[in-house]
């Protein structure tokens, strides 16, 4: 990477030459259904934070990229879908700094065939794509499957969407920077990182709501989990609300299509489907559904870009 030294920590040498632009602007639209039941709605724009490392992915990101400099690692080797955004923002990362990336990537059915935008975009971006079968991705963590997948044990694994105890601390900065500007704070859920963070970083008096974008309900447990490993136990006040999934990752419904378009025409923003529409079509739906006081300020967390 270069620049990484004792008088040049990882964690400044990241900043300088990636550019963040930190805090993330936090802009208030004028939205029918919030302001018929007395709401404000805060678009948090995380989206902005950097061209190809936008959102959470930044957030989530930085403290695992410091964490492989400090250590000595030159490879970052991580996991997702074919649609992963955090493929993408790794293979990224890795193009910027000169580290190599490697991406593991679920079905090995896609070996050999045309890669789709998403892929293709990792592997312009110099990501070295490993296609494995569903049943050896769910074991990914298995030491005996890292081994092959990292035979020379160089690699610094960052996991699945990016979320580990690392990353829940990274994402705590969010929290904070939204400390007495919102009571309520939305945000879209993949693996939990991002949630785990954002309610740790939040005030007593603030309270965080995930909205999980895979069906299965096992997102709570995960969230604990990572705060317990992050912070050494339950941090903030935050729940799920799994109703807004539109039938799992990386789809949509003819309803959250209309939403979504309806925003777009409204406040001329381009939504992000599989994430970002999901947690606005939610909030929207609670404030007609009155669970918001009167008066309540809502911010909504814009993590990616479409």
């Amino acid at each position: 990477m270069g620049g990484v030294t004792s008088d040049n920590p990882p964690g400044v040498a990241l900043r300088q030459q990636l550019r963040p632009q930190l805090p993330s602007p936090l802009t208030e639209v004028a939205d029918e259904d919030f302001a018929r039941r007395e709401l404000r709605l805060l678009l948090k724009r995380d989206d902005l934070i950097h061209p190809d490392i936008p959102g959470n992915k930044w957030r989530k990101l930085e403290p695992n990229l410091r964490a492989a400099l400090a250590a000595g690692h030159r490879t970052l080797l991580t996991f997702g879908g074919a649609y992963s955004n955090h493929l993408r923002a790794t293979a990224a990362a890795g193009r910027l700094l000169g580290l190599p990336t490697v991406g593991v990537v679920r079905g090995d059915e896609l070996a050999g065939k045309p890669l789709n935008p998403s892929l293709a975009r990792c592997a312009a971006d110099g990501m070295r794509l490993v296609f494995v079968d569903r049943a050896t991705y769910r074991r990914k963590t298995d030491p005996a499957v890292l081994a092959r997948l990292d035979p020379d044990g160089d690699a610094y694994v960052v996991p699945e969407g990016g979320s580990n105890a690392e990353a829940a601390r990274g994402c705590a900065e969010l929290g904070r920077e939204l400390r007495g500007a919102a009571g309520v704070v939305g945000v879209a859920c993949g693996t939990g990182g991002t949630l785990a963070g954002l309610a740790a970083g939040l005030d007593d008096g603030q309270r965080a709501i995930g909205f999980p974008v895979l069906k299965g309900g096992f997102l709570g447990a995960e969230v604990e989990r990572l705060q317990q490993e992050a912070f050494g136990g339950p941090r903030g006040h935050w729940t799920l609300d799994d109703r807004f999934h539109a039938g799992g990752y990386a789809r949509t419904s003819p309803e959250l299509e209309a939403f979504a378009a309806g925003f777009e025409e409204r406040h001329g923003i381009a939504l992000e489907r599989l994430y970002v529409a999901k947690m606005l079509h939610g909030l929207t739906t609670l404030a007609r559904e009155g669970a918001f006081a009167p008066g309540t300020t809502v911010a909504a967390v814009i993590t990616g870009t479409p």
